[in-house]
């Protein structure tokens, strides 16, 4: 029992003395706890890496710049983190991101630029949360597009650049532009940026401010989209109208690009409108008077302007004589001797002319310009320095199947038809006497100044050979002749001066004679009677057999010697050389070939004014660029006589 109560004791000392321990150890706490908030209020703040604080500069340094973020130790910043290091000052304020609490020196090392990034991405998320728009910077190109800094870096893919794709994305780099966020997803860093929903919905606005005000004759300003070669298209708030080329300018406008140019600012009137398909036609020159007006009064008929060569086509060259007003002159207009095929032979692009006014259509909007008219016409004395019946030189410039062009002078062509080529000789082809190139002697038959044509000869430099055969050689007269071709119709002889007679077949012998070879050679000299004469036609007539026959009938004493006073052979008339009327009336056969003769001149005359109009469609060809055709030297003329 004594030793029970010796444990209860034992263990109410314990107890007390445990109480004592439980007291100080409170007591002990408490002033713990005391002691902790205070350490803890005079201590700097436990920061942690990644976090964003503020801090105030209080050191630049070269290198590093210190910023004091309330913490035991200044925090640490490169300068590169800063964009103007010489613009900092001591005591500005700006957040940093910690990116390691502690360096080896104990120092906190700071960024302003994640900080910065930090920021931005808050305030991108906020714009694109409250679909609003954010302007930046497009950087660089892509692969798909361009790179655009809008405090973080974003995407904008090519065809969100603009209303229609372009190739030329290089243009745009380090331009400053408005734009939508159309995709953000934060955690993957990406975010994509679109400059054409921006204008789409700005255009949207602006489309539905224009339809309400929209009307013909209302002058807009635009901006230039886009060109083509038959114009442009330009934004006038919303929707894009088209100024066509032809109402860019009163003048002549080869490439819209010419007046207008991308992204330039231009006002416009508007042409018309349709309400359905929202088209718009606009022009640029209505703004202005049209100069066409008044053109007759500024450039009367006859008057000599100058003016600069803006283009050429193969039919002449278009003259501008002031802004919107444009000639043109015709090739055949510009030199009154050259004949013009292009007006590049005369004339160069951009060149300054002198151009006299032919006439003004202001209704069609054409003046007609002539710039030989402003030069003496070489024409007009032409027949002073070349009179007619006057005998010149020339050169064979050209060869036809009507003639031959023989240069005068230069720029002055005469014809030479195939008529007045030979008096005796029947010339289907002019290359049978000429050459091209070749120099010879012409006499003048005729000159028209008007018309611009001259007629020369070859044939009337000697005498017509005809006139002394026939007063030599009459019908019914006898003569030597040579045998100079065989035809199948017969044989032609020649007489004298050239003057060839044709013996027909059945005129060949009293007995039938199939072909003239088989009593006939070339070269044989043979008698013969002349029994036909048409100097209109140009032919005689010559019998072997009527010769013969004059012989056996011993006619030749009465007929064969008659001279030029005698009466013409009634024998003759059974030819139809000599009319019967000449016959009856009993005219010496001199005056008969007289008569006949002036009705060979006439005819001949007939013929050159035939080969004029035929040059004249042959000039009005070769104007229309229809080549004049020369005979080939080697073509063979056709067999004289055929016509028999």
């Amino acid at each position: 029992m004594k030793q029970t109560r010796v444990n209860k004791q034992g263990a109410m000392v314990f107890m007390a003395k445990l109480a004592e321990q439980e007291d100080l150890v409170l007591e002990l706490d408490q002033e713990l706890a005391v002691n902790m908030e205070t350490l803890l209020q005079e201590a700097p703040e436990n920061f942690k890496e990644g976090e964003v604080v503020r801090g105030r500069v209080v050191e630049i340094g070269e290198d590093r710049i210190l910023v004091d973020i309330g913490y035991k130790s200044e925090g640490v910043v490169d300068s590169s983190e800063f964009t103007s290091v010489a613009e900092l000052t001591i005591g500005e304020e700006f957040d940093f991101y910690i990116e390691e609490p502690e360096n080896e020196q104990g120092m906190p090392v700071l960024s302003k630029q994640k900080a910065d990034r930090i920021k931005n991405w808050e305030h991108v998320q906020q714009i694109y949360d409250n679909d609003g728009m954010i302007e930046g910077v497009i950087t660089r190109r892509v692969k798909g597009g361009l790179k655009v800094d809008i405090g973080i870096d974003a995407f904008m893919p090519a065809s969100q650049l603009t209303f229609r794709p372009t190739g030329d994305l290089d243009r745009y780099i380090g331009q400053r532009m408005e734009f939508k966020i159309i995709k953000l997803t934060r955690r993957r860093r990406n975010v994509v940026v679109s400059r054409r929903k921006l204008l789409e919905e700005q255009r949207a606005g602006e489309k539905e401010r224009l339809l309400q005000n929209i009307e013909v004759g209302k002058a807009l300003m635009g901006e230039v989209k886009n060109i083509t070669d038959f114009g442009a298209f330009v934004d006038v708030g919303g929707i894009d109208g088209l100024l066509h080329v032809t109402d860019m300018s009163w003048g002549r406008v080869k490439h819209p690009s010419q007046v207008v140019q991308v992204g330039q600012k231009i006002e416009v009137m508007v042409l018309s409108f349709d309400p359905k398909s929202e088209r718009i036609s606009l022009g640029l020159k209505q703004k202005s008077e049209n100069p066409w007006k008044s053109a007759a009064d500024r450039y009367p008929i006859g008057s000599v302007v100058r003016g600069k060569v803006v283009s050429m086509t193969d039919y002449g060259a278009f003259v501008q004589l002031e802004e919107g007003i444009e000639g043109m002159v015709h090739v055949s207009e510009m030199s009154w001797t050259r004949r013009v095929r292009h007006p590049n032979e005369i004339l160069q692009l951009d060149q300054e002319v002198d151009v006299m006014v032919l006439g003004v259509d202001h209704d069609e909007e054409k003046i007609a310009l002539g710039i030989k008219q402003t030069q003496p016409n070489p024409w007009k004395q032409l027949s002073e320095r070349y009179p007619l019946g006057s005998t010149l030189k020339g050169v064979v410039r050209n060869l036809t199947d009507y003639g031959a062009f023989v240069q005068i002078e230069d720029g002055i062509d005469g014809l030479l038809h195939v008529s007045d080529l030979s008096w005796t000789r029947k010339i289907t082809n002019p290359s049978e006497m000429l050459q091209k190139g070749q120099e010879i002697e012409v006499r003048v038959l005729s000159i028209d100044p008007e018309a611009e044509k001259i007629s020369v000869g070859l044939k009337q430099l000697q005498d017509d050979p005809w006139m002394a055969v026939i007063e030599k050689l009459p019908i019914g007269s006898h003569a030597e002749v040579e045998i100079a071709k065989l035809v199948s119709f017969g044989a032609f002889a020649k007489l004298d001066n050239g003057v060839e007679g044709l013996i027909h077949v059945s005129e060949l012998s009293n007995e039938r004679v199939q072909k003239p070879e088989e009593v006939l050679n070339i070269g044989d000299k043979v008698m013969a009677k002349v029994i036909s004469i048409s100097p209109a036609e140009r032919k005689i007539g010559l019998s072997i057999r009527e010769y013969e026959r004059d012989l056996e009938q011993g006619a030749m004493a009465e007929h064969g010697q008659s001279g030029g006073g005698d009466r013409v052979d009634v024998s003759a008339s059974m030819h139809g050389a000599v009319p019967q009327s000449m016959i009856q009336a009993g005219r010496s056969l001199a005056d008969v070939a007289h008569e006949m003769m002036a009705a060979v001149s006439r005819a001949e005359a007939a013929k050159r004014a035939e080969a004029e109009a035929v040059k004249q469609a042959s000039e009005a060809a070769v104007a229309e660029e229809a080549p004049v055709v020369e005979a080939p030297a080697e073509e063979a003329a056709p067999e004289a006589g055929d016509d028999e």
